[in-house]
């Protein structure tokens, strides 16, 4: 039994130590941009400036298939900083990230095109996402279904640059959620649509769950962090905080942010 229970905790990714360290070139200060501008084009024999952003420090975790983790923290905690090293799209400064199957990130993985419609980028997202034609076209109408995107008009068959930033948003996450993932980072994707919309969103990620892949939630919505995430990591100024059952945290995190 003890085997049993081992073999089901697979790990899906692992964060050993992890360092994220951004470098911002040009960035001595001055008294306005102007000045700062200036004193670079007099001083073009020296070194420019560099300025470090310490985003994400010293985290560690391991995170399990099966499991729905939210990420909750402040603005600037380093919350989408840290998806986007798991994506491998950002490198580590010191530590490791191991990931065990594709992590997919929620508006990347799905890069759609403003000047073509709705319908081709559906097409393009799925194959970005690695879907074969086949299965986008046995899916295509369930993602199309699934944005709701429809249900004004034919907004299907525009260009995406007619769409809102809400329409936009709710395509890219039906065209990410139709294919089964083994890592799924979703960014704000519940925050975006209405109740409706944020249902289906919740449901279809329980559904991911119980198809073995692990789900990564950013959201500061904690009622979608509590009707979905089993698990939170809290991170603030790039640490994390706190590691544990999603009620046990989100309690916590909310008596942080009443003072």
């Amino acid at each position: 039994m003890a085997e049993q229970r081992e073999d089901a905790r697979v790990p899906t990714v692992i964060a050993d130590g992890l360092h994220i360290v951004y470098r911002v070139n040009g960035a001595r200060k001055g008294k306005g941009s102007a000045t700062a501008a200036l004193s670079r084009i007099v001083r073009r024999g020296e070194e420019r400036g560099v300025r470090e952003v310490h985003a994400v420090r010293g985290v560690s975790f391991t995170a399990y298939k099966g499991e729905a983790i939210g990420l909750i923290g402040s603005n600037g905690s380093g919350k989408s900083t840290l998806l986007r090293a798991i994506a491998g799209l950002l490198p580590a400064e010191r530590g490791r990230v191991y990931t065990n199957g594709q992590p997919s990130l929620l508006g990347v993985n799905a890069a759609l095109m403003n000047d073509l419609t709705g319908e081709r980028n559906v097409i393009l997202g799925g194959l970005a996402m690695g879907m074969s034609r086949e299965q986008i076209r046995e899916r295509y109408q369930e993602i199309v279904d699934f944005s709701g995107i429809n249900e004004k008009g034919d907004f299907i068959s525009l260009p995406m640059r007619t769409y809102s930033s809400g329409m936009a948003a709710r395509l890219r996450f039906s065209i990410a959620a139709a294919k089964d993932h083994d890592v799924l980072m979703i960014d704000e994707a519940l925050a975006t649509g209405d109740k409706k919309f944020q249902r289906r969103s919740e449901a279809r990620i329980r559904e991911l769950r119980q198809q073995a892949g692990t789900v990564f939630l950013v959201s500061h919505n904690n009622k979608s962090i509590r009707d979905t995430c089993d698990r939170v990591l809290w991170l603030e100024h790039g640490e994390l905080r706190m590691d544990g059952p999603t009620e046990e945290v989100l309690k916590e995190y909310e008596k942080f942010t009443a003072k």
